[in-house]
């Protein structure tokens, strides 16, 4: 059994995205702030769907639960494919409303960056098609480990985050032209 702490899975994605961010200034030969400062936000936004998708809600003595990797548990893996069956297990409506607003609202920030970041994501299926593989990757990821589930609603409510996102983000730019 290995037990992984939100530090330092958070350590190391930080060490990565560094890392990943000096080769290409390196390559380029220079920085662009402006855009910079957009994948700060990516990268907090990033942060906090891993945060929120890897590591149990509940806090013990005000700590974030460790995520646990047991091979002994891992398989069968918890997996849902058929669409709002998850839905109708929660034992309170609270806990369903918190689960769909949660698991739309964290990704509502991705489909505004996304398409201010890449100028090729300029449609409403390109971003909802890259919002939907990011989902996809989360909810593949949780595969291994017993305390997390892979779900088809995520993928469906995560994809509709994104897709409001990019709603806001396409009003605002018709709102700016006028």
């Amino acid at each position: 059994m290995t037990e992984i702490s939100f530090l330092f899975l958070e350590l190391l994605f930080a060490g990565i995205w560094v890392l990943l961010r000096i080769i290409v200034w390196r390559q380029k030969g220079r920085i662009d702030w402006k855009r910079e400062a957009v994948l700060l936000l990516m990268y907090i936004n990033l942060a906090v769907i891993l945060r929120f998708t890897f590591f149990p809600m509940d806090r013990v003595d005000g700590r974030i639960q460790p995520l646990v990797f047991d091979p002994a548990t891992a398989y069968p893996f918890r997996i849902n494919l058929v669409p709002l069956k998850q839905l109708l297990w929660f034992e309170t409506k609270r806990d369903l409303l918190m689960n769909l607003i949660g698991n739309v609202t964290m990704f509502i920030p991705s489909g505004i960056i996304l398409p201010i970041l890449y100028k090729k994501l300029n449609s409403f299926w390109k971003v909802a098609g890259c919002g939907l593989l990011i989902s996809l990757c989360i909810e593949i990821l949780q595969l291994p480990f017993s305390s997390r589930g892979t779900d088809v609603d995520d993928l469906l409510l995560n994809t509709f985050g994104v897709a409001v996102g990019y709603g806001i983000y396409a009003l605002a730019k018709r709102l700016k032209r006028t």
